[in-house]
């Protein structure tokens, strides 16, 4: 049983990049990349946006071509689980059987969507969200248009699947729990924006409210019971309530867990040779002196970077500032930064009613985190943010509302 090897677990972006990198840092060992799915890695932000709306085809999702792993010398097995950990012996053991030993072991694999206990949620017509299946899937029901569709869910998930099947034609019915959606993220003045945005697309919302029960007939979808007691018309249902860390294997192993993986800057678990990266991944990252969980897809990129650097020895931590983008009807929005950090409510450059802003929060009078909706690229919104971020500088908030100081002049002398 071959040892001197790398073995990754987990098939998305942080496992495809991880191997990537291994490659282009000059690993020349054996490496092995299992693949729970029987897809080769794929991108998943395409799959509840542009993938899903029809706007990009199946070769917008691949991390890398197809092809790349037989180049570069990448043992890619597909539809290929693994079952349990050994740390001491440094053993994975697969669904077949079988038995890998590795010198370095990377977890990364990913989350799962949060599932609810619900009366009937067993019918047809009712839907999770995750994988390019699920894409698919609802890409064929939304596009025949004229349906009732129930989302079940505000976060940016749902809120994104609430847009595409409206774009379709269909009515759609948004349920969440929060008085406002997205506030948790973005706070209730932005998540307000986004509600009206819906709304005058045709969206509507019962908030806060909570699905009791899915009705059918004749084993089909028809209704989704409120908590308040309404029934609404469903031909559809979908369910996007967030996604749990995927840790059974490192569970079992005694790997220590809080909200994911634990590692430190370097995506070192406690085991050693074991690292983690991606969604499952609770990181230490040194901007904050705290663990932080993302699950968004720069996370996944860059953690897969610097996993494979830091199993080859290499002095490497995670410590860029989170991003990520979103795209609902005609309004793009990018947020940096560190919500939990966040303490009160933003400051607006540009107009809301217009959709042509930059939101910044402070902390102590330091940007902790920032958004840009339909602001012009030109003027590199996010560089200027994350910088702004990195700089830990005081900028008082007139100034970052004043329209007459181009944003890059918010940035400190060097």
């Amino acid at each position: 049983m071959a040892v001197e090897n790398i073995v990754i677990v987990g098939g998305g972006l942080a496992g495809a990049t991880a191997a990537k990198t291994l490659r282009t840092e000059g690993f020349g060992g054996p490496v092995v990349l299992l693949a729970g799915e029987r897809h080769h890695p794929y991108l998943r932000p395409p799959l509840s946006k542009e993938y899903l709306l029809g706007k990009a085809g199946d070769d917008a999702l691949p991390v890398v071509p197809e092809g790349w792993y037989a180049e570069n010398g990448v043992e890619l097995r597909l539809g290929v689980s693994a079952t349990q950990l050994d740390p001491a012996a440094r053993t994975v053991s697969l669904a077949d059987g079988s038995r890998l030993g590795y010198a370095s072991l990377l977890l990364a694999t990913g989350a799962r969507p949060r599932s609810i206990p619900l009366p009937g949620g067993n019918l047809d017509g009712v839907s999770s969200f995750r994988t390019v299946e699920d894409s698919r899937r609802l890409r064929a029901r939304f596009a025949e248009g004229g349906r009732n569709i129930v989302m079940i869910g505000s976060g940016w998930i749902g809120m994104e699947l609430a847009a595409a099947a409206s774009s379709y034609g269909n009515a759609v019915t948004l349920l969440g729990l929060a008085e406002v959606p997205l506030a948790a993220a973005i706070g209730p003045e932005l998540g307000s924006f986004f509600r009206s945005l819906h709304e005058a697309h045709g969206v509507r919302f019962r908030l806060p409210a909570s699905a009791a029960e899915v009705r059918g007939r004749s084993g089909r979808v028809t209704g989704v019971l409120t908590d308040a007691g309404e029934v609404l018309d469903a031909d559809l249902v979908v369910v996007a309530v967030g996604v749990v860390p995927e840790v059974a294997l490192a569970e079992a192993a005694g790997i220590g867990l809080r909200n994911g993986i634990l590692t430190d800057a370097a995506l070192r678990t406690a085991a050693p040779g074991i690292f983690a990266a991606g969604d499952v991944a609770n990181a230490l990252h040194p901007f904050i002196g705290e663990h932080h969980r993302s699950e968004h897809w720069s996370n996944a990129l860059n953690g897969g970077k610097v996993a494979a650097k830091a199993m080859l020895g290499q002095d490497a931590v995670l410590d860029t500032v989170p991003y990520f983008y979103t795209d609902q009807f005609d309004v793009s929005m990018e947020y940096s930064g560190f919500p939990s950090l966040v303490s009160g409510p933003p400051v607006v450059r540009g107009s809301l009613e217009a959709q042509e802003f930059v939101a910044f929060w402070q902390r102590d009078g330091r940007v902790v985190a920032g958004m840009s909706v339909n602001w012009p690229r030109s003027a590199k919104p996010q560089k200027v943010i994350k910088a702004l971020i990195a700089s830990k500088s005081p900028v008082a908030p007139e100034t970052l509302a004043d329209p007459d100081v181009p944003l890059d002049q918010l940035l400190p002398a060097a």
